[in-house]
C-alpha cells in the first residue's frame, strides 16, 4: 500500500467483526483517523484499533450510520492527532454537519515532517468532499467566522497552559467555594477569544461527561473528565460577556451550532447586570472595552445603567463600571484582556485595569498569552507597530513573507487589495474615523473621497467582515476589533498628522468623527486633551494594522506622516 487510501463502510453491529478480517491488520494494529456520521451530525476520531474502537462506538453511537476509515503506510500517531484535528476544524468550519467531538485534547503540536503530511490532509480532504462530505472548498472554510471563532481550534503551548492552569485553579475553587479572578493577557493575534471559546466548550463538555464517553489518556486535558469534576459543575451558570456588537452577534451564530454551547448565554455587559439570576462562571471577552460611567447619548441605556447599580449597589455610585457589575453577578469571573486595545475614553480607565492584572497576579490566577497566532509577521511585527506609530526611531525587523506596503495612492492599494480578495478571500479596507458617516443617512452618499475612489462606511455594524458588500466598503474599528482578516488594506485619516514644527505626531480633533471616541464625560468631570484623545487614536491604528494575517497595506492621508513613516517601509 502506498500513499492514503478512505475505507467506506456502513456502521452497525456486524462493522467490528468486518473490520476484524482485514488481511492486511491495518484496521486492527495501525494509527488511522475516522469519521461517523449520519447525515447530521458527525464524530471525528483516531484510534490505534479501529476495530475495537469501533466496537466500544457501537454502545454510544449507534445513530451513526456511515464509516470512513483514512490510512496511510506513513501514519504515526502524532500525524494522526493533526489529522483529527484539522478535519473537526473543518467540519465545524463547514455547514453541512454539526459536530459532536469534545474539546479534550486539540493542541498544536510539531512533528517530523509535518508539512508533507498537511499537502496530504488537502488531499484526504478533497476525497471526502467528492464524497459529500463538505459543501466547500478549504479557503471558503478556514475564511469563515464558523472555522475562525470555532471551539475546536487547536491551541498552542501559550493557550494550552493558561486552559489548564485555570481548569485547576477553577475547580480548586469550585471546591472550596472560595471566589476567584483570572485575567489573561495577550496583544492582537494572541488567540484570547479562541482560548475563551475553548474554554467553554471544554467546561461544557466536562459537565455532560457519560463515564462510557472515551478519552486517551494522553489527550491533554483528559484529566479533567471524571466524575468529580463533572459533580463540581453540576448546575453550575456560565455566561460569556462580549461588550463589541459584532464580535458578540458572530459568536451567539457559532454557539448555536455547536453542541453544548446553545445553553452558555453570550451576554451584553448590560444583560449581565441586569439578569435576576446570579452567573457561577462569567467569561469576559475584550475587558478594556468594558465601560466606566459616563452620559451615554440615548436615555435608556442611561436609565438602565442607573437601575442596574442601584439593584446590585444599593444606590447610584458614579464610581461603579461594567467590571463591577460581573464581578457583583457571578462567582467566578475570567477577563480576556489587552490594555493597548482601548480604543475610547469611556473605556475601562488604565489604572483599572493594571489594578485588575495586579489582583490576579497576586492571587496566581494571572496567565499570560504571547505567540501569535493571527499576523504571519509574528511578534515582531506587532511590537514594531506599535513603536512606529508612536513616532519611535525603529529598523524594520524581517517579516519573512508577511506583505507590508505603504501607498502614495488609495486607487492602487485598491486594486491590490481586491487582487488578494481574489486570490484569498478576506481581504478589507478599513480606516480611522476620520470621515463623517453620511451615508448612514443618505445611502447614495459617498463618506471617503480620495484619489478619485468613492468610498463608503460598513453598510452593517454586525459581521461585516462577512456581508456581501463589505468588500466595497471600508471597516471601521467597531465592525473588525476582534476579527481576523487575510489582508488588511488600512487607511490612516487627518485625525493622525505629523506636526513639522514640534517633530512629532499630532492627533487633529477637527478630523475625528466618533462622537463617543472624544466626547468629554461631564458626570464623572473629566475633559480630554488632544493628548489624551492621540493616545486611543493610536491604539485604533495599531489594532486595524494587526488585523492581516498575510499582509498590511498601508495609505496615509497626511503628506507630512507618509513621508515620515516610508522609511519603516523600505
Amino acid at each position: 500500500m502506498t500513499g492514503f487510501r478512505i475505507e467506506r463502510l456502513r456502521f452497525n453491529d456486524r462493522t467490528p467483526e468486518a473490520m476484524k478480517l482485514d488481511v492486511e491488520r491495518r484496521l486492527q494494529n495501525w494509527p488511522v483517523v475516522y469519521v461517523l456520521d449520519d447525515g447530521r451530525e458527525v464524530y471525528v476520531g483516531e484510534t490505534l484499533n479501529a476495530a475495537k474502537r469501533m466496537e466500544q462506538h457501537r454502545a454510544r453511537k449507534r445513530q451513526m450510520t456511515q464509516l470512513k476509515v483514512v490510512l496511510d503506510d506513513r501514519f504515526n500517531k502524532s500525524a494522526c492527532l493533526d489529522l483529527e484535528s484539522h478535519l473537526i476544524r473543518w467540519f465545524s468550519g463547514d455547514e453541512k454537519f454539526r459536530v459532536i467531538n469534545a474539546n479534550a485534547g486539540l493542541v498544536d503540536y510539531e512533528y517530523f515532517d509535518r508539512a508533507t503530511y498537511r499537502e496530504t490532509f488537502d488531499e484526504i480532504f478533497e476525497q471526502l468532499r467528492a464524497d459529500g462530505m463538505f459543501t466547500r472548498d478549504v479557503r471558503a472554510i478556514e475564511n469563515s467566522d464558523l472555522f475562525k471563532l470555532s471551539p475546536f481550534k487547536a491551541l498552542n503551548d501559550a493557550q494550552a497552559a493558561a486552559v489548564e492552569n485555570i481548569l485547576d485553579s477553577l475547580f480548586e475553587d469550585l471546591d472550596s467555594g472560595s471566589r476567584s479572578t483570572s485575567v489573561i493577557e495577550g496583544g492582537p493575534g494572541t488567540g484570547k477569544t479562541i482560548v475563551a471559546i475553548y474554554l467553554l466548550k471544554l467546561l461544557e463538555d466536562i459537565r455532560s461527561l457519560d463515564p462510557a464517553d472515551l478519552y486517551e489518556a494522553d489527550e491533554r486535558f483528559s484529566e479533567f473528565f471524571v466524575g468529580e469534576k463533572r459533580a463540581l459543575l453540576d448546575g453550575r451558570r456560565l455566561g460569556f460577556v462580549i461588550p463589541q456588537q459584532s464580535l458578540r452577534k458572530s459568536v451567539q451564530r457559532v454557539f448555536r451550532r455547536i453542541p453544548g454551547l446553545k445553553r452558555v448565554k453570550v451576554l451584553t455587559p448590560f444583560e449581565a447586570g441586569e439578569s435576576a439570576d446570579r452567573f457561577d462562571v462569567l467569561i469576559v471577552d475584550e475587558a478594556h472595552r468594558l465601560a466606566q460611567r459616563a452620559a451615554l447619548p440615548a436615555a435608556v441605556l442611561n436609565i438602565r445603567r442607573r437601575e442596574i447599580t442601584e439593584r446590585l449597589f444599593g444606590e447610584d455610585r458614579l464610581d461603579i463600571t461594567q467590571l463591577d457589575w460581573i464581578r457583583a453577578q457571578s462567582d467566578h469571573q475570567i477577563f480576556l484582556l489587552d490594555t493597548d486595545q482601548s480604543v475610547r475614553p469611556a473605556d475601562l480607565p488604565r489604572e483599572v485595569q493594571e489594578a485588575l492584572v495586579a489582583e490576579a497576579k497576586g492571587a496566581g490566577r494571572h496567565h499570560v498569552l504571547w505567540s501569535q497566532m493571527r499576523v504571519a509577521g509574528g511578534n515582531d511585527y506587532v511590537a514594531w507597530v506599535k513603536r512606529v506609530l508612536a513616532g519611535e526611531p525603529v529598523a524594520r525587523p524581517d517579516f519573512g513573507e508577511y506583505e507590508l506596503r505603504l501607498y502614495d495612492d488609495l486607487g492602487d492599494m485598491y486594486d491590490d487589495i481586491r487582487d488578494r480578495e481574489a486570490q484569498f478571500g478576506l481581504a478589507r479596507l478599513v480606516a480611522g474615523y476620520a470621515w463623517p458617516w453620511r451615508s448612514k443617512a443618505d445611502p447614495t452618499a459617498f463618506d471617503i473621497e480620495l484619489d478619485g475612489q468613492q468610498l463608503r462606511w460598513n453598510g452593517t455594524s454586525t459581521d461585516w467582515i462577512n456581508s456581501a458588500n463589505s468588500f466595497g466598503e471600508v471597516g471601521s474599528i467597531h465592525t473588525v476589533q476582534g476579527y481576523d482578516l487575510n489582508y488588511a488594506g488600512v487607511i490612516i485619516g487627518n485625525d493622525l498628522c505629523y506636526d513639522e514644527s514640534l517633530g512629532r505626531t499630532v492627533f487633529d480633533r477637527s478630523n475625528y468623527h466618533d462622537a463617543a471616541g472624544k466626547r468629554n464625560n461631564p458626570v464623572l468631570g473629566l475633559t480630554y486633551s488632544d493628548e489624551d484623545l492621540l493616545a486611543y487614536v493610536r491604539n485604533i491604528y495599531s489594532v486595524l494594522m494587526t488585523r492581516g494575517m498575510r499582509g498590511t497595506f498601508l495609505y496615509v492621508c497626511d503628506p507630512a506622516l507618509r513621508e515620515r513613516l516610508r522609511p519603516h517601509f523600505a
